[in-house]
């Protein structure tokens, strides 16, 4: 059963014609493939069910970010892109409602385990999160023991998921972003020689290196430059870049975030050096960094699941909200925030319509994890987001989707794959 993202007027009608398309044929097939998974948590649920395969009560949805410091652009943007997504769906019919609460953890590990403490302190169902790596991983531990699912938007290393059965990617992985830039730079001929600086003490850069370097070597790109720095020295790039520029490197491969992605233009631009810079979700935001002159960054390529420009119904509608709610174009950490709460309604939608129907009022959430990975791991369950299409989700956590590039042009993102 596929379920998609629309406006709020288009997505009442979606709704009521939804509850009976296809039900005579996936109601059988859906439950068996989710009956092993559910176990006792899903037997204690069905005693909540309404009988006619409706979902009902009030959800309590947390999400963990950084509001404040550094990675602020990250955790505001998921926080903005989810209330919106919030809002839509509680004002679809009134007889199921999602009550919101956003807790700030600055990109902290220590800070961002208080803030799971705090969630569940006020009866937390779920979590969109944690926005950030370091973060998601101490707190996907405690989910773990805890049972309580988690769906982050945009934490993408593999350990976020590793042996953690209750923590779900709607970001792409490392693997999958470092895989994905070699064969689109390979397949539109972008490069001749590539050079790559990269975060040797950020697990997210270094997963994304290492898998962009083994795919680059399969399809046979020619990389004439690896060069490393640290947290600790993210302030001077000239030894890398002169690196780069003595290998004759015409593209510049940056698995990194945008703040020293920014240093690392416009220092390039203060030596001469002309080369196309090439990114990944990380570098999303740097248009909206504080005293950055994005002519600097005109030319560079992201590679994203989001492209504010596209034309799409959904796309469309969402920015269109985001710009009227926040006054700007939201980024792609927005639209991941968005798809995030539709993604675990449409899941316990799925799950309803074919076990006679589920009221969460004042279910566990450890019965709840249950129920959302047994729904999310059925290969019949598929979502349709403004960052995907049919995307669907395997065992360990990754979600399969296909990803959009943009160029920065004039200062806003165009789409390349129109």
């Amino acid at each position: 059963m596929k379920k998609k993202l629309v406006s709020v007027m288009l997505a009442a009608v979606l709704v009521m014609s939804m509850t009976a398309c296809g039900a005579a044929e996936s109601a059988t097939e859906g439950a068996a493939a989710t009956e092993a998974a559910e176990g006792e948590a899903a037997e204690g649920a069905a005693a909540t069910g309404t009988e006619d395969g409706s979902l009902t009560g009030t959800l309590n949805i947390g999400v963990i970010g950084p509001m404040t410091g550094a990675a602020a652009v990250y955790g505001t943007a998921v926080a903005n892109g989810a209330q919106i997504a919030v809002d839509e769906i509680n004002a679809l019919d009134g007889s199921f409602q999602i009550s919101f609460k956003a807790e700030d953890d600055e990109h902290d590990a220590e800070k961002s385990v208080n803030a799971y403490n705090n969630l569940k302190d006020w009866g937390v169902q779920t979590i969109v999160g944690c926005v950030t790596t370091t973060p998601c991983v101490a707190v996907g531990a405690e989910a773990f023991s805890d049972r309580l699912f988690m769906l982050t938007p945009s934490a993408s290393a593999t350990s976020v998921t590793e042996n953690k059965d209750n923590v779900f990617q709607l970001c792409f992985s490392d693997p999958n972003q470092g895989s994905a830039s070699a064969q689109y730079i390979s397949d539109n001929s972008m490069a001749e020689k590539i050079a790559i600086i990269y975060n040797n003490s950020d697990a997210y850069s270094t997963g994304i290196y290492q898998t962009f370097e083994a795919k680059a070597k399969e399809l046979g790109l020619e990389i004439v430059s690896v060069t490393t720095f640290t947290d600790d020295t993210a302030n001077d790039f000239s030894v890398q870049l002169s690196d780069a520029q003595s290998a004759g490197a015409d593209l510049i491969f940056l698995p990194i975030y945008y703040t020293p992605a920014s240093l690392i233009l416009q220092q390039a631009n203060t030596m001469g050096y002309e080369a196309t810079m090439f990114g990944v979700d990380g570098m999303d935001g740097i248009l909206g960094l504080e005293g950055f002159d994005t002519s600097l960054a005109e030319g560079t390529v992201l590679l994203t699941p989001f492209s504010a420009d596209a034309t799409d119904d959904l796309t469309k509608n969402f920015v269109s909200k985001y710009q009227e709610a926040y006054g700007e174009i939201p980024i792609q950490f927005a639209a991941d925030g968005y798809d995030c709460p539709y993604a675990i309604y449409y899941a316990l939608q799925y799950y309803a319509e074919n076990n006679g129907g589920l009221n969460v009022d004042g279910m566990s959430y450890s019965d709840l994890c249950e129920i959302l990975i047994s729904v999310f791991t059925d290969a019949n369950f598929t979502v349709d987001g403004v960052t995907g299409s049919a995307m669907t989700w395997n065992a360990a956590g990754e979600v399969n989707k296909a990803p959009k590039a943009v160029v920065i042009e004039n200062g806003v993102y165009v789409g390349l794959d129109k």
